[in-house]
């Protein structure tokens, strides 16, 4: 159900041309799983305790337009098509010929993202892949565009049920992540209604 509100939000959001698909980013953050559960997993970045990750993919402004979850070992590029593929088709403003977009122009990624498998894949898709490269210096470049999905994340996490894992149920956290999603894209409609 509110996977459903999320994806109409996002529709009145294209309706009012305030979703920005020239470029759009992907990452994602591990939270704790306090009592374990479906999709949870020893968490590298915590000493092994049983954690989640919530993968996320915005467009240049910041809006959620996909979400997941996994284990908290589940490597990010393992994500990354089956987001991408969750974008559903979100309406054009009106009088705006074609029908509904549902890819963005770029994807910016971090180094985790960086396989040729999935570069080729973006491209077949008609993405252009904006991924750093691993050993090839640092990707402060692409941090130019890429704190869109950052602050988004930290906007989830701001969500006190989301910030550590209490439920066992996937079902029941994938609930909460789709229903942060709608609000913040609520914080959106609302700007956009106001200008």
């Amino acid at each position: 159900m509110w996977a459903a509100v999320h994806r109409t939000l996002l529709n009145w959001l294209g309706l009012l041309d305030a979703i920005v698909w020239e470029r759009a980013s992907v990452d994602s953050t591990s939270v704790r799983a306090k009592r374990g559960g479906e999709a949870t997993g020893p968490n590298p970045t915590d000493r092994g305790k049983a954690g989640s990750k919530y993968h996320l993919l915005v467009d240049g402004h910041g809006v959620p337009l996909a979400s997941g979850l996994s284990a908290a070992n589940t490597h990010d590029s393992r994500l990354l098509e089956p987001l991408v593929d969750a974008v559903r088709p979100i309406w054009r403003p009106v009088g705006e010929p074609g029908r509904p977009r549902r890819r963005p122009g770029k994807l910016h990624g971090d180094k985790g993202y960086d396989y040729p498998a999935l570069r080729r894949a973006r491209r077949r898709r008609g993405i252009v892949p904006r991924i750093a490269r691993r050993g090839v210096g640092s990707s402060e470049r692409l941090g130019r565009h890429r704190w869109t999905v950052e602050r988004t994340l930290a906007w989830v996490l701001a969500f006190r049920r989301l910030t550590v894992r209490y439920d066992r149920h996937a079902a029941s956290v994938l609930a909460f992540l789709h229903l942060a999603c709608a609000l913040i894209c609520l914080r959106f409609l609302r700007r956009a209604e106001a200008e």
